[in-house]
């Protein structure tokens, strides 16, 4: 192993995000080291090599890529602009050809409705984690305006994607609004919606073909979105078939075990992994054993945001998570109820079963009664500090030869967030 190897696995495995009052910077501390220069096999490039006495202590500025975290922001907001722009362009891509065509008119003109009313309203996260993943993967000849917006085309692939899943589940769960507007299938008012879901989905694949068919990634782009997309059906039918009364009680099968898994299947492989390896495999990594520990890492990282979500879906504010939550309704297995089934008492649990998974608001607000009742406010928030610092020490084992800083981000992203 070269010294510049070394020296950078030892700067990145000690850099924390630090901010002061005045700016921004990412900051080793290291009592002793010879710094490099240059570009090294990590395509990480360490800069600025004066050294600053802070206490005995001397301190170097990391930056990736030659860009400091100040400019790493500002490339985050100008990505996050463009990635907005870009979508009219897309549905342009995606029914143009169609709405020329009289036979289909009428049928693309539908789908232009169903993109614009479902896909661009959310939060974009996911979509823009392409982006933000890919900046800190690439190297500097790969970190061209060209490969930036196939970045973001992929992006938009990912919240097409889940666009696709929400128009199916808000269908199957009965839900009332999504992102703050009414679901699709009660604006369209019939099971229209059914075709409407299958044409987002199907929208991923146009794309992927227009803009990657020459690439020698785009079978691996293929395959993936094939398997997330099987990955995420697997983990919505747990998440039906915990709820269905056909097989006995229902609460008996809401279990810890049954609930890590409806998480890791239904969200956490599309919502964390999905977006990175998109981005690794156009940044020209298709290691396995890469993939294998930046999997490790964000299903982690995709549980913790589930259960946040379980969370806000009973004590988040409807005008800020965008959805009136409807888990205690609709009898779901969230992380609350599993809670609550730990330690509750025979006639505690007797309240449950005879007031969870009703559409009634009097039933619901037994519930959240007996979630006060049990304190389970306050065992969430012990539960986020213990699963962030098990989240941190997770990163520092399996990140290995994948940028460090990347996985903290994308943790302190979700960290304490109120939507």
């Amino acid at each position: 192993m070269n010294s510049c190897r070394v020296l950078c696995r030892h700067i990145r495995s000690l850099t924390v995000p630090a901010t002061t009052g005045k700016k921004s910077h990412c900051f080793a501390t290291l009592r002793s080291v010879s710094v490099l220069k240059g570009h090294c096999h990590h395509r990480k490039r360490i800069l600025n090599s004066g050294w600053e006495g802070v206490n005995g202590i001397s301190k170097v500025t990391v930056t990736t890529e030659g860009r400091s975290c100040e400019g790493m922001a500002l490339d985050a907001k100008k990505d996050a602009q463009k990635f907005g722009e870009l979508f009219e362009r897309l549905v342009e891509d995606l029914t143009a050809d169609d709405a020329a065509n009289p036979e289909i008119t009428e049928a693309a003109n539908r789908f232009k409705e169903v993109l614009r009313y479902n896909v661009p309203h959310g939060k974009r996260n996911r979509g823009l984690s392409v982006v933000s993943s890919f900046r800190y993967l690439a190297n500097s000849s790969q970190l061209t305006e060209s490969n930036l917006n196939k970045a973001m085309v992929l992006g938009w692939c990912v919240e097409l994607l889940q666009s696709y899943f929400l128009i199916a589940d808000d269908m199957m769960d009965q839900s009332k609004t999504r992102r703050g507007q009414q679901c699709w299938y009660l604006k369209v008012k019939g099971n229209d919606a059914i075709n409407d879901s299958f044409y987002v989905e199907a929208s991923i694949y146009k794309l992927l073909k227009k803009y990657f068919r020459e690439e020698p990634y785009y079978v691996n782009l293929l395959e993936l979105f094939h398997e997330t997309n099987y990955q995420t059906i697997v983990g919505q039918a747990l998440d039906l078939l915990s709820t269905s009364s056909e097989y006995g009680n229902v609460l008996d099968r809401f279990t810890q075990e049954r609930y890590d898994a409806i998480v890791k299947w239904k969200t956490a492989f599309y919502s964390f992994y999905l977006p990175v390896a998109l981005a690794m495999y156009m940044a020209g990594n298709s290691d396995p054993e890469a993939h294998k520990s930046a999997k490790i890492i964000l299903l982690k990282m995709g549980h913790f945001f589930q259960v946040q979500d379980d969370f806000l879906d009973c004590y988040g504010d409807p005008a800020v998570i965008g959805k009136i939550g409807t888990d205690i309704e609709e009898h779901k297995c969230g992380w609350l109820v599993v809670q609550a089934l730990k330690v509750v008492t025979p006639e505690q649990r007797k309240i449950l079963e005879d007031n969870y998974g009703v559409d009634d608001k009097a039933k619901v607000s037994a519930v959240k009664q007996l979630y006060k009742d049990l304190n389970l406010e306050s065992v969430f928030y012990k539960y986020e500090e213990e699963s962030y610092e098990d989240l941190m020490k997770l990163i520092d084992v399996h990140s290995k030869n994948l940028p460090k800083e990347m996985f903290v981000a994308y943790a302190k992203r979700i960290f304490k967030r109120k939507k």
